[in-house]
């Protein structure tokens, strides 16, 4: 990565980092979902609600872990870019995307939170920050196998998947 994230100094202020992380992936996700489920792509939608659901479990899993009922403030400058390094970005999903799109994105995303954790904790400030890092790299490193097992699945589309026969024409 070529920024430094801004380190956090406690253990709470990781958790609350790695927490807005997994929540917004699952938002995101979700987001995604709805949008494939407009174009009346379901495959894909259900991918992305099942990554969502991921996420969304590894949230609560740090509310439990942390014994938090409400969800602590995030600090500002978390991340290395403008958005978190889980979340998969708009504009690389298009209407006609099959499965295989889909999972190479979710990949993505999983491969660039687990360097983001593993980064972490290469310059955490204490040990049980570099054990909870270490540990959320972890869990990434098993979505990122989860996301290749479903590619291996999944056919690769023809070049040509982009082209819609009959294309959404825009009417005044």
């Amino acid at each position: 990565m070529s920024h430094d994230p801004k380190h956090p100094q406690t253990l709470e202020e990781f958790m609350a980092q790695a927490l807005v992380m997994e929540r917004e992936a699952a938002q995101r996700y979700n987001d995604l979902a709805d949008a494939m489920e407009t174009h009346n792509n379901r495959d894909v939608a259900k991918m992305f609600r099942t990554m969502a659901g991921y996420e969304a479990k590894h949230a609560q899993a740090i509310m439990d872990e942390m014994g938090w009922v409400e969800a602590p403030g995030m600090p500002t400058g978390a991340w290395p870019s403008m958005e978190p390094p889980e979340n998969v970005p708009h504009d690389e999903v298009h209407y006609l995307m099959h499965p295989w799109h889909a999972l190479q994105l979710a990949l993505a995303a999983e491969e660039r939170a687990r360097d983001f954790f593993d980064q972490l904790a290469q310059v955490a400030t204490t040990d049980s920050i570099r054990r909870a890092a270490l540990e959320l790299r972890d869990e990434e490193v098993e979505h990122v196998g989860l996301v290749q097992a479903w590619l291996a699945k999944v056919p690769k589309p023809a070049d040509d998947w982009h082209n819609d026969p009959d294309p959404p024409r825009h009417i005044d």
